[in-house]
């Protein structure tokens, strides 16, 4: 039996989503910005996945930005905001605990000559709010600050510091990274003052290479990538149809019961964490319960490290991560973990079990049974 429980690396792509890529590819495959009814055609396809996803969120249509996934958004939003309003400063506000696609940035921003501050983060992984208040300044361009984190799941408090943002510097742009979150648990930008939303297509049962990025009413923002102008000159470049076209149906299909969904992945994780919980030398990370998203779960096994544990269960037919699959293929030791205060024998003990709406019961137990069995075994070669 195989068990895939690593969907916050990627998912597998709907049958509905991806029947209608290859139509795109087959069949209706001419270029939105040619004037003719292949044309034309290919614009319909965008058009109709810009006004679901713009439903979803409860936004305008033309506030959403179609980019090539997560990391793209995440880029054009942090870069393309500094660049275009560096009236207002040359500082920036991120937590301790960002993806790569918003660490690096921000390297590369402090290079450019950038002050940046890191938020730190309590033992849950949640943002210091008071930090960030004290944090802000009349130069402070730009928040950025990830709605749950990729690791271990943990939901940041984006209501109230979108208040303290705004309350603080009406000038200051408030840009969260909801490429964990999107479909798993609410937001509303508009609602909450949020001024840019990343999101990312294969992490929602899309096609990779999809995404897109919100972008509110008449926030400033400067391209990335220069050409033809599509995307109202935010993102140039001949759009990916048929990415697109499959990205609009698997938003359609994440939305469609939407609540149902997320009630079934909270008992799965609730299910798996209280078989996991009875095995010896076991502990979780994160903020659990309402603290915590419904799909993620960070499992420290203590003597055993994560990639000897990663390929046991492999073998088993259980496919889990050891943290963020986004960096490289090479394990390094987590940030994110660090910033918590894990323990230093755990640090690279720790592996993460990731849910989807297509997760099953008999792949929880069959995970739960493998671990119980596995750290037993492993542990005999404890190192001292």
């Amino acid at each position: 039996m195989e068990c895939y429980l690593d969907n916050s690396a990627t998912t597998r792509c709907s049958k509905a989503a991806a029947e209608l890529v290859t139509k795109v590819l087959r069949e209706d495959y001419g270029n939105p910005s040619s004037l003719h009814n292949k044309g034309m055609e290919a614009e319909q396809y965008i058009k109709e996945s810009r006004q679901i996803i713009a439903k979803s969120l409860k936004v305008d249509p033309k506030e959403i930005i179609f980019t090539s996934g997560g990391s793209e958004s995440n880029n054009l939003a942090i870069l393309g905001a500094c660049y275009a309003n560096k009236r207002i400063g040359r500082h920036v506000i991120t937590t301790a605990i960002e993806h790569p696609s918003v660490f690096q940035p921000m390297k590369a921003l402090e290079e450019a000559g950038y002050e940046i501050s890191y938020l730190p983060v309590d033992e849950r992984g949640v943002c210091d709010l008071k930090v960030l208040a004290d944090e802000i300044r009349e130069d402070t361009v730009l928040v950025s600050m990830m709605h749950v984190n990729n690791e271990i799941g943990t939901i940041q408090p984006i209501e109230e510091a979108a208040r303290i943002i705004h309350d603080r510097n009406a000038n200051t742009l408030f840009h969260v990274d909801a490429i964990q979150s999107y479909g798993k648990v609410d937001l509303f930008p508009r609602k909450t003052m949020i001024d840019m939303v990343s999101v990312s297509g294969h992490k929602l049962h899309g096609p990779k290479g999809s995404g897109f990025l919100y972008v509110r009413d008449k926030v400033k923002l400067s391209p990335i990538i220069y050409g033809g102008g599509q995307e109202w000159g935010r993102r140039s470049g001949t759009e990916n149809v048929p990415a697109i076209a499959g990205l609009g149906v698997a938003v359609q299909e994440m939305f469609h019961n939407k609540e149902q969904h997320i009630q079934k992945l909270y008992e799965l994780k609730e299910s798996l964490r209280s078989q996991l919980s009875k095995v010896e030398g076991i502990s979780f990370n994160g903020a659990e319960g309402v603290g915590g998203a419904p799909q993620i779960l960070s499992v420290s096994v203590d003597g055993v490290r994560a990639e000897v544990m990663l390929h046991a269960l492999e073998d088993r037919g259980v496919y889990c991560s050891a943290g963020s699959a986004c960096s490289s293929n090479r394990p390094a030791i987590s940030r994110t973990l660090q910033a918590i205060g894990l323990k230093k024998e755990l640090l690279d003990a720790t592996v993460r079990f990731s849910l989807s709406i297509y997760t099953t019961q008999e792949e929880i137990d069959a995970a739960a049974d493998a671990m119980a069995e596995l750290v037993v075994a492993l542990r005999k070669y404890r190192r001292y």
